[in-house]
């Protein structure tokens, strides 16, 4: 299986380890694993890691994920 990290571009690649939602401290690793799995909407990634649940100030950063990890 291809690495799904490939699918993006270097910026998004960036913080892998840092959290992309910080009110509720979720890593963006989490999220990405999320959106691996099976979760293609901000709702599903919300609803399993509870990023965006918050200010909603991650959601472009999670759409964006989504749409390269998404696309084929």
């Amino acid at each position: 299986m291809d690495n799904p990290l490939d699918k993006l571009p270097p910026l998004l690649k960036q913080g892998l380890d840092k959290n992309l939602c910080v009110c509720n401290q979720v890593p963006k690793m989490v999220v990405i694993n999320a959106i691996v799995n099976g979760a293609n909407t901000v709702a599903e990634i919300q609803q399993q890691t509870c990023a965006t649940d918050g200010t909603g100030c991650c959601r472009r950063e999670v759409e964006r994920l989504i749409e390269c990890l998404c696309s084929d």
